[in-house]
């Protein structure tokens, strides 16, 4: 008969294996039983929900569907997604970034808000691809698809990534001028990041696919090098008609701005590519004579290892609600190499687990969430952050949190100001920081977890997570104390329970997509990598990522 025995038992067996295996204390242990009655819920909780989501990513890469791709491949064309596939290696993994941006944001169905976006291996090096989707509204921009493409460009920047925009867009989406035009951070930034980058030495390549008209012709414009398909690519700042009615001139879009016209005449272009395959196999050219521009990665610190449990259980783990309290080391240990975790001040500050492991190679310092942040937690988060932005490891956020310690003993005890040195820390560390939302983040917990406002690289969120100014529970007591209408209450928690979800948060790109549990060591592996970019030359003096030198942290309030 089986016999139950303590985390203290289970780990002093481990550590009995571990010494022979130079292991020592680090191993971490599991107490997940696969065949108890709440871990069978949470899994089944999760995989529904994940299988829910897959169905929405599995529509939203047919782009606008069917019909839209059978008319774009009887006019020659391969669609988006085939030109993504043959301009990436061989076998490389594609980071996709945000999938279900758009997703039920607009009255009309606008998937993966036209555009595609992520980080794949080509001719050997990692650099952010940017695919418009012509068979989505004509590959028009609406105001999710230049915030996608921003987001895009920011990571490439950050990073050191080549660029490469596989264009065909017949610009903005003029219903949504007011949402797309004029601000700072509308269509006009993305000409502005490319120049740029440009500037800083990470090369800008764009492929002409189709028509490429009014702002989207800056963007040929603005890159080092072009090629552009005859007889199918069009660059002009107006089209025939436009033409027409402000000058009286009549001439067809060949003439107007085709790609031999670009190629001979004005040289917009540089390469003129007889169909899509040969457009692409001219960029993968162009990117194998990039030599050393842009940035150069490190190589992991030491041989990638399976963890020793199973990522299979992370969903029963969890499960769906946020509310269900786990023990964050059992989500570690299914992350980390050998699931090993060397913790930091394990016995103070027991809400928050911080400490130092491994994934895929690449050292990295994680804290996660045990519970509500009180004075002792938040401290040692602090003192944690400052020893990783010190010894340059990146930082991984594990987030589960409702928020910071409230009432009159958390706030005689300093719980503002405490709270504050972390939130100072996370956002004035100089080290790469990647966050992934496993459960709730709540309130200014979410400031202390290296939220989206504190620029981690990367931020990920899993299916079942999360994010509000508060839970439900307390939106309810706090609604039962400022309004007497019951129905009113139940109106605006159904509201913000729906603003609250991943999927909310996704479709606007408050995050850079949806992952599943079981993909979380694979995906941070390949940010960790991208994290470890280093300027291989800065020019006139900038770097635009981490180098060490540090900016301080500011006036700690003591």
């Amino acid at each position: 008969m089986f016999k139950a025995i303590t985390r203290k038992q289970v780990i002093r067996r481990l550590n009995t294996t571990a010494v022979k295996r130079n292991y020592h204390e680090n191993v971490l242990p599991s107490m997940v039983s696969p065949s108890a009655p709440e871990f069978l819920a949470k899994k089944e909780a999760m995989d529904s929900l994940i299988a829910e989501l897959e169905a929405k990513a599995d529509r939203a890469r047919l782009g606008g569907g069917v019909e839209s791709q059978e008319r774009m491949k009887s006019r020659g064309k391969l669609i988006p997604r085939e030109r993504l596939s043959l301009l990436l290696d061989s076998g490389s993994p594609f980071l996709e970034l945000s999938p279900l941006a758009a997703e039920d944001v607009y009255p009309d169905y606008v998937p993966g808000a036209g555009l595609i976006t992520g980080i794949g291996r080509v001719s050997g090096r990692e650099c952010m691809v940017i695919v418009n989707d012509a068979t989505v509204k004509g590959g028009s921009y609406y105001p999710m698809t230049v915030k996608k493409q921003l987001r895009a460009q920011e990571i490439a920047r950050e990073h050191g990534l080549p660029c490469i925009y596989l264009v065909e867009s017949g610009g903005a989406a003029l219903p949504h001028q007011a949402n797309v035009f004029p601000d700072k951070e509308h269509f006009g930034r993305i000409f502005y990041n490319m120049a740029q980058m440009s500037a800083l030495g990470i090369p800008q390549i764009s492929s002409i696919h189709g028509i490429s008209v009014a702002g989207g012709a800056y963007i040929p414009a603005l890159a080092d090098e072009n090629v552009i398909v005859q007889n199918q690519g069009r660059i002009f700042l107006a089209g025939p008609p436009l033409v027409k009615a402000a000058t009286g001139e009549e001439i067809d879009d060949e003439s107007l701005g085709g790609g031999r016209m670009h190629s001979t005449e004005s040289g917009v272009t540089d390469s003129l590519a007889r169909n899509d395959e040969d457009a692409i196999s001219r960029v993968r050219g162009i990117v194998s004579n990039l030599g050393q521009a842009g940035y150069r990665g490190a190589l992991p610190e030491r041989e990638s290892e399976n963890p020793l449990y199973s990522a299979e259980e992370l969903n029963g783990i969890v499960g769906t609600d946020v509310r269900q309290p786990f023990d964050m080391r059992d989500v570690i240990s299914r992350i980390v190499d050998g699931s090993r975790f060397r913790e930091f001040k394990k016995d103070y500050g027991s809400s928050i687990v911080t400490g130092f492991g491994h994934i895929h190679g690449y050292p990295v310092g994680i804290i996660g969430n045990n519970g509500i942040l009180f004075s002792p937690s938040a401290l040692k988060a602090t003192q944690f952050i400052l020893l990783c932005s010190q010894r340059q490891i990146p930082l991984l956020f594990l987030v589960n949190i409702a928020g910071y310690m409230v009432g009159s003993k958390a706030e005689k005890g300093g719980i503002a100001k405490d709270g504050a040195k972390m939130v100072r820390a996370v956002a004035c560390a100089d080290v790469p920081k990647l966050t992934v939302i496993v459960g709730g983040t709540f309130g200014a917990g979410n400031y202390g977890m290296s939220g989206r406002a504190y620029s981690p690289r990367f931020l990920w969120m899993w299916p079942n997570a999360k994010i509000g100014v508060m839970g439900s529970s307390q939106l309810t007591q706090v609604m039962n104390t400022v309004s007497k209408d019951p129905s009113q209450h139940l109106t605006l928690k159904s509201e913000i329970e729906n603003q609250s979800t991943a999927l909310y948060s996704t479709a606007r790109i408050w995050d850079d997509g949806i992952i599943k549990p079981t993909d979380t060591r694979d995906v941070l592996g390949l940010g960790l990598g991208l994290a470890s970019r280093r300027p291989h030359q800065a020019r006139a003096g900038r770097s635009t990522t981490w180098d060490g030198n540090g900016t301080g942290f500011g006036v700690f309030r003591m």
